[in-house]
């Protein structure tokens, strides 16, 4: 592979300026005020109802009852002593904590879905992608940030997670659940703890390689073809990192929430959604730079194979999907079945279908022609929808488990906003510390004259 030297392409730097500053401030600020008056109003709504009175006794189960005659599995619905929150039915504490992990998964999801990506092309040895790789790699920089926000999170797992309840695991004790003892050897929270520490040192220790040798490719005096190789290297001993950290974040993070139940390719169908959305992540910044000017190396071929990732898997996170939903509810195994229940039956019906025709029937139809995927505006489009979208399969991954009925979107919005605003002013400051592009990357030249 030959080296090139690039004097015809300009170095470009990107300005983290004041007015961007202040945008990210701003979403910081109103979606503060907007979960605070989120969480005012689910108190207030709580105490108009007696001071939790609704909620400490028992509380109605949305399985069928022919269901709940089956067996224990379906004790996930019921009342557990000592256990706030998600199983004291809906509580305002709960939802706030609820909203603390699903908008931590989600930008955390975003984040390493760029250390991955980079792996990837350096796996592959793809070269089309070099010229926009300085933003997906500036998603790691979340990262430490996700990690500290999880460590917040940690006070409020009693409210999130049915096996911490107390006496889950004795037998004798009121709340003792056989179940949840016979996963008591990988679900309890010190354990959990030190798997949340794992994979974050993991994914923080990878960034931080990649982040330097990727600084090299800026350097001269550098062997730039031996930078690239030891990159290959460490990108292959990544991705198998990364196979197993995703499953077990899946694991730990999401499916115990409903502690009874669990998917053979739930970890698949986590790692679908992140794959999308931190493409579309990727085309909204790219798309920014581009309206800044900036990034006039990226053209219509670029925005087509992003287009086409979009496209390929949407597809592929719906037939996880229905891999998933169609075997479990045909099969009418009440122990399958739970999870399914309350998200297709009860209050969060509407956002069940709903979740299927933003990410699945949106995408597949929007972005069909080859014209949709070179555009600029088509893709911004279509990147924003997707936004929504697959915060809200992660909405229905967490909220069914532990605040239990659809108490609306206001609190959400908030968070979601503060969350916003944290992760683009890490990025974006991340992105203003190098140049745009490694202009000695071995494979530039290819990114520079890619085709479709």
């Amino acid at each position: 592979m030959a080296e090139h030297h690039h004097t015809e392409l300009k170095v470009e730097y990107f300005t983290f300026d004041d007015k961007l500053k202040k945008s990210f401030i701003t979403f910081i600020l109103v979606g503060i005020i907007i979960a605070g008056i989120g969480i005012f109003s689910a108190w207030k709504a709580e105490q108009s109802h007696g001071d939790h009175g609704d909620h400490h006794g028992k509380v109605e189960s949305p399985i069928p009852s022919e269901l709940t005659a089956h067996d224990a599995t379906v004790e996930s619905s019921a009342p557990v002593s000592g256990h706030e929150g998600a199983h004291h039915g809906p509580n305002w504490l709960t939802r706030v904590w609820a909203n603390v992990l699903l908008n931590n998964v989600y930008f955390i999801s975003i984040a390493i879905f760029g250390v991955f990506f980079v792996a990837l092309n350096y796996v592959a040895s793809a070269g089309w992608a070099v010229g926009l790789k300085r933003i997906p790699e500036s998603f790691g920089a979340f990262l430490p940030v996700g990690f500290v926000l999880m460590l917040i999170m940690i006070p409020g797992m009693h409210s999130l997670y049915h096996w911490t309840a107390e006496g889950v695991t004795i037998p004798g004790h009121a709340n003792y659940d056989a179940i949840i003892a016979g996963k008591s050897g990988y679900l309890n929270t010190p354990f959990f703890i030190i798997r949340l520490a794992l994979i974050f040192g993991i994914w923080i220790l990878f960034y931080a390689i990649f982040r330097k040798l990727s600084l090299n490719d800026d350097k001269e005096g550098v062997d730039h073809k031996s930078n690239y190789n030891k990159s290959i290297r460490t990108s292959a001993i990544f991705i198998i990192c990364f196979a197993f950290t995703i499953m077990m974040a899946s694991w730990d993070w999401l499916m115990s929430i409903d502690v009874h139940w669990f998917s053979t390719i739930y970890w698949i169908y986590t790692f679908a959604g992140l794959f999308v959305s931190g493409f579309v992540a990727t085309i909204i910044i790219l798309l920014y730079l581009k309206d800044k000017g900036l990034m006039e190396h990226i053209n219509g071929n670029h925005l087509h194979d992003l287009g086409k990732f979009v496209f390929a898997f949407s597809i592929f996170w719906t037939y996880i999907w229905v891999s998933q939903f169609l075997l479990i509810w045909y099969a009418n195994i009440p122990e399958e079945t739970l999870y399914y229940v309350p998200r297709f039956l009860g209050s969060y019906k509407l956002l069940f279908f709903l979740n299927l025709i933003v990410n699945f029937l949106t995408p597949f139809l929007y972005l069909m022609t080859r014209d949709s995927k070179r555009k600029s505006d088509s893709l911004r489009t279509i990147a924003l929808i997707l936004v929504f979208g697959h915060w809200l399969d992660l909405y229905l991954m967490i909220m069914p488990g532990t605040v239990k009925d659809n108490n609306g979107f206001f609190m959400e919005l908030g968070f979601f906003l503060v969350y916003a605003g944290i992760f683009g002013w890490v990025v974006m400051n991340q992105l203003s510390k190098a140049p745009l592009v490694p202009k000695h990357h071995p494979m530039l030249e290819e990114s520079l004259h890619h085709q479709v």
